[in-house]
């Protein structure tokens, strides 16, 4: 299988390290949506990052579902571990955490748009008001998460929601750290630090970078 699109990408980032922890494998092909989108083109017109080529060649798109194939592909084909909870308030709690996440990086990225690729003269404050207000919302609910219920970072113990939650704060820190400041959200910097070191996630930095498989 091959993983389209770039490790900036915190939805690209996501799939690649979740990949990792599900023990498939796949090839990088490190393309941009906006400075070689015609060769992305040919591989999936719809030009949206991630895209997942299959074995048999169909193209699956959106980060979230690219995992959910995975996360059946790992169990049926090599009986790998999970990483979502089976039991049915962890998972209830999981999907909070990912949802949350899921929010910073929509939120990230849209700020990040806003300033980068339109005008100056273009930009809306208002819309940029809100969507910053939404991104600190979610950091906010996020850090009191960490609070009351820690969790586990490490090889054998992360989950998805451990696991999308770095990959958002570190796309954060990195895009826009004058935005969401470090200082406020000292559980989340320490849970980003502590992924940062893993393997899975150390093979796939953010950045422009190709994943490094072993």
């Amino acid at each position: 299988m091959k993983l389209v699109g770039m490790l900036d990408s915190p939805y690209v980032r996501r799939v690649a390290i979740s990949l990792q922890f599900l023990g498939v494998r796949f090839e990088h092909q490190s393309l941009s949506v906006f400075s070689t989108f015609d060769e992305f083109a040919l591989i999936n017109p719809v030009v949206k990052a991630p895209s997942l080529v299959c074995d048999d060649g169909q193209v699956l798109i959106d980060s979230t579902l690219i995992i959910d194939y995975a996360e059946l592909l790992s169990a049926q084909k090599l009986r790998r571990k999970t990483l979502m909870p089976s039991l049915l308030a962890e998972r209830q709690r999981a999907l909070r955490v990912i949802g949350l996440a899921l929010v910073a990086c929509e939120k990230s990225v849209q700020i990040f748009y806003e300033h980068k690729l339109r005008p100056a003269q273009k930009l809306h404050q208002p819309w940029v008001s809100r969507v910053t207000y939404q991104l600190i919302a979610a950091c906010d609910a996020l850090e009191s998460e960490l609070e009351t219920h820690p969790l586990a970072v490490s090889h054998h113990a992360i989950n998805q929601a451990g696991l999308s939650t770095a990959v958002a704060w570190q796309f954060m820190q990195q895009m826009m750290p004058e935005v969401v400041d470090a200082n406020q959200y000292p559980l989340l910097s320490a849970l980003s630090g502590l992924a940062e070191e893993l393997d899975q996630f150390k093979a796939a930095p953010h950045g422009t970078a190709t994943f490094r498989n072993a």
